[in-house]
């Protein structure tokens, strides 16, 4: 790797870092009261999002099924009927993503709950959520760099991953199980 392409990585891992601790320092954590107990009661969990939004909680619902829960990725084959009382967890950065405004206007018809990861707490998706969370980070088509200077919805995402992982982490703690337990349930036809 050429010395200039170092600096652009170092410069890069600074950004991203720099970015992600200050998303995480202005979250309002109120909005975090009561989610782990929305997704203990629910009989089944689903998530939905698109693009890289969509990968983040894919990597969601698996560490839901580590923990024995039942968890799908709407879209997929294999994907049941939400019902009333299941939870549906729905990203989309501007709240607006068709697919995703779709999937919890019908979770909310049939009774389930939404929880909703948003930038725009005044958007179609907020509107239908049972609860959102907002996370302050720059929507993909904001280019104005005064939000973040990483490309197209990146810090959305990263952010995602890191409360969707916390929230993961929250969850495991209240179980109690050891990663031993949990372990088993992990892919094995990789």
């Amino acid at each position: 790797m050429a010395q200039e392409d170092l600096v652009f990585l170092s410069i890069g891992l600074d950004t991203v870092l720099k970015e992600n601790t200050q998303l995480v320092e202005l979250l309002n954590r109120t909005q975090f009261e009561g989610l782990t107990d929305l997704i203990r009661a629910a009989p089944s969990v689903f998530v939905a999002g698109a693009g890289r939004s969509g990968l983040v909680l894919r990597m969601t619902a698996m560490r839901l099924m580590h923990l024995g829960m039942a968890a799908h990725v709407v879209g997929e084959t294999t994907t049941p009927a939400i019902r009333a009382g299941d939870l549906l967890i729905a990203a989309s950065g501007s709240g607006t993503t068709p697919s995703v405004v779709r999937s919890a206007a019908k979770s909310r018809e049939v009774g389930a709950n939404v929880v909703a990861f948003t930038t725009a707490a005044d958007s179609a998706l907020a509107d239908l959520a049972t609860r959102v969370v907002v996370l302050p980070a720059a929507q993909k088509q904001d280019h104005g760099t005064t939000v973040s200077h990483q490309y197209s919805g990146s810090l959305f995402e990263q952010g995602l991953l890191l409360v969707t992982d916390a929230l993961f982490h929250a969850l495991w703690q209240i179980d109690g199980s050891p990663a031993e337990e949990l372990w088993p349930r992990h892919a094995n036809l990789e």
